[in-house]
């Protein structure tokens, strides 16, 4: 007899062990029908897996979590299958799930795939999708598996297999003509894929090594249904639109270069925009008791040893010498701000300490990882560490929170998630130490009043962190703020206060940041914005534009006051028609264009227009001051 229990806590009986598949069945004929996978003991597994023991099942149908993983997973299998029914002696590597969708890479016997040749493929897997195969599993040997595929011509999926231990059993998985080797699990038939699209072709080195092979990868998505499809295409187009390297160049904020892979040049508009976010930023420093400090760029080796940098973090760092002497160009300011702690004594009086620096680290990312502003080699942080008493930790990380939400809703983000990131396995300290700093934050964020998720094992190296991942305009979500609380680097480099006892005591050290990288923060905030930045943020808050040269005068004088008021505002007296000029500026996202006639120049006025077409008509320049000015902060 095995009874199943089932995640109402109701139970059910079986002479003989079921299949996943009988269990939905017992249940009721729609689960039956609606059901894509299952749990066991809470493993996700196939339908047809039989459940030889008493235990928890959940069946997994599309309003379940793990659905799309499924349905992912079978569709990179429905994608093989379609090229090598088109592509007879195409050879298959891999192909995983991955965020929204799935890939697989080729090694074709013709030339790699176009984007061209994606309408082809995507009308097989339909035609596949529509045949229902049915979706078996079998089980072998790891030199069965090997010789199969041999056999079948597949070298590439022979090798991956004769690198496996030789006492593991492998899962293939057949439907039709084709068989691949997964763990699974998968959809029980073919005709539950209905809703997927090839997106994209690229190169891939055969197991990621350039000495290797060069593969041909094809990108795919799926989804439970063509509503959901639609919304992710169009999320999809509307990214591209968005797109900061692009929106950069049109809006003359920044480029990149060969010269300086990972490093951004920055033009005139580009560091308007960053100096209001830094100056921004100095503000929240200084209303939340920081100092503002500076550190050397380049510290000795031996430093970044004593702080744990060198044993964890060495690849990513860069090095100079001289005078026989070896330096690293700093990954991160924290040993900086040790230094600067370090110099003088300190009584637990004095704590909390708070130094904030927007200091500039350079850290030697691998260049296919490069992307734009929002993966760099060369960055700067709104960086601030914390040296306090244990007894102050909640408090100031309390404080913190709330400032940080603050910051993210005043640049426009008001869905923040609050995650906790656990130990990972390569860390340094006890077992206790990390109990102990874990469950500090935890109390923290309970007094913050907050709701958060906890993510094992993807802590940094030497300590726990709260994240802060904000979701922008289009629904993606980017992970900016960190609150780190950290015993050891402080411990290491000799940190001391005077307690109360008299007595020497090592300060908890608190890392934080808010934007984090200032590069990777105005990526996401062109982006979130699409360029038409608020008007306290925008490198040039309105034009003034003259229609005839009979204006010329009063167009200039209406800018220079502007600008006296404090306004970042530009004279546009060019020799061309008025609505080209509207056009261009409307082009340039710039929030106020002003345009001045003769009717204007003789009543002392302005025509109000914004960057969206809206016309606000006339208006006295003192009152559209007042109202430019009561947008030119979020403070």
């Amino acid at each position: 007899m095995i009874t199943i229990t089932l995640p109402d806590n109701s139970t059910k009986s079986f002479d003989t062990p079921p299949t996943l598949r009988d269990v939905a069945a017992s249940i009721g004929a729609g689960l039956a029908k609606a059901a894509l996978a299952g749990k066991v003991d809470g493993k996700l597994v196939d339908l047809s897996r039989t459940i030889d023991h008493d235990a928890k099942v959940e069946i997994v149908t599309e309003k379940s979590p793990e659905a799309l993983e499924v349905i992912r997973h079978s569709t990179a299998h429905l994608l093989a299958q379609a090229v090598q029914r088109l592509y007879p002696g195409t050879q298959v590597t891999i192909g995983p799930v991955i965020e929204d969708g799935f890939f697989y890479d080729f090694a074709p016997t013709r030339e790699p795939f176009k984007p061209e040749d994606l309408a082809a493929i995507e009308t097989e897997m339909q035609k596949i999708a529509k045949e229902s195969l049915p979706l078996s599993r079998s089980v072998k040997s790891r030199d069965e598996a090997a010789r199969f595929f041999r056999d079948l011509g597949e070298d590439y999926k022979a090798e991956i297999i004769e690198s496996i231990p030789a006492n593991e059993e492998l899962s293939l998985y057949s439907q039709g003509e084709f068989t691949d080797l997964c763990r699974g699990p998968h959809v029980p038939d073919t005709g539950k894929l209905k809703a997927f699209k090839l997106t994209k072709t690229a190169g891939a080195y055969w197991r990621g090594n350039s000495d290797n092979a060069m593969l041909s990868r094809v990108y795919g998505t799926a989804w439970l249904n063509d509503k959901d499809l639609k919304a992710y295409l169009t999320r999809i187009e509307e990214a591209e639109k968005r797109d900061h390297r692009k929106l950069g160049r049109q809006l003359d904020l920044f480029h990149m270069q060969e010269d300086a892979p990972g490093m951004a040049f920055w033009h005139a508009n580009g560091w308007t925009l960053w100096q209001q976010v830094e100056q921004y930023m100095r503000h929240v420093y200084r209303d939340s008791g920081y100092q503002e400090v500076k550190c050397p760029s380049i510290l000795d080796v031996s430093l970044w040893k004593k702080s744990g940098h060198w044993d964890n973090y060495k690849d990513n760092m860069f090095f100079t010498e001289s005078e026989k002497r070896t330096y690293a160009v700093k990954p991160m300011n924290c040993p900086g701000h040790v230094q600067i702690y370090n110099d003088g004594l300190h009584s637990y009086r004095d704590l909390p300490i708070r130094y904030g620096e927007f200091g500039s680290c350079t850290r030697n990312e691998p260049s296919g990882a490069l992307h734009g502003l929002l993966r760099v080699r060369s960055f700067t942080q709104d960086d601030g560490h914390i040296f306090c008493t244990e007894d102050q930790v909640e408090v100031e990380v309390t404080a913190f929170h709330a400032q940080a939400m603050k910051v993210y809703a005043d640049f426009g983000f008001a869905d923040v998630a609050i995650k906790l990131a656990l130990r990972p396995d390569k860390r340094i300290g006890s077992d206790e130490f990390w109990d102990r700093t874990e469950e500090m934050l935890r109390r923290a964020l309970r007094a913050a009043g907050v709701a958060w998720e906890e993510l094992p094992g993807e802590g940094a190296f030497y300590a726990p962190k709260i994240e802060y991942h904000l979701k922008d305009s289009i629904g993606r979500t980017w992970q900016l703020g960190t609150m780190q609380v950290d015993f050891m680097m402080p411990q290491r480099l000799g940190a001391e206060y005077v307690g109360e006892d008299s007595q020497r005591h090592t300060p908890v050290m608190l890392h934080r940041a808010i934007v984090g990288s200032m590069e990777r923060f105005l990526g996401i905030l062109i982006e979130h914005h699409a360029g038409n930045f608020p008007t306290w943020l925008a490198p040039l808050q309105a034009v003034v534009m003259n229609i005839t040269d009979n204006q010329a005068d009063y167009v200039a004088e209406v800018a220079k006051n502007l600008n006296a008021a404090g306004l970042r505002v530009r004279a546009d007296l060019r020799n061309e028609k008025i609505g080209y000029k509207i056009r261009e500026h409307t082009l340039q996202k710039v929030p106020w264009l002003l345009v001045v006639g003769d009717r204007e120049k003789e009543s002392g006025t302005v025509s109000v227009r914004t960057r969206s077409g809206e016309d606000l008509g006339s208006m006295a320049l003192p009152a559209f001051v007042e109202r430019l000015q009561a947008e030119g902060s979020p403070r």
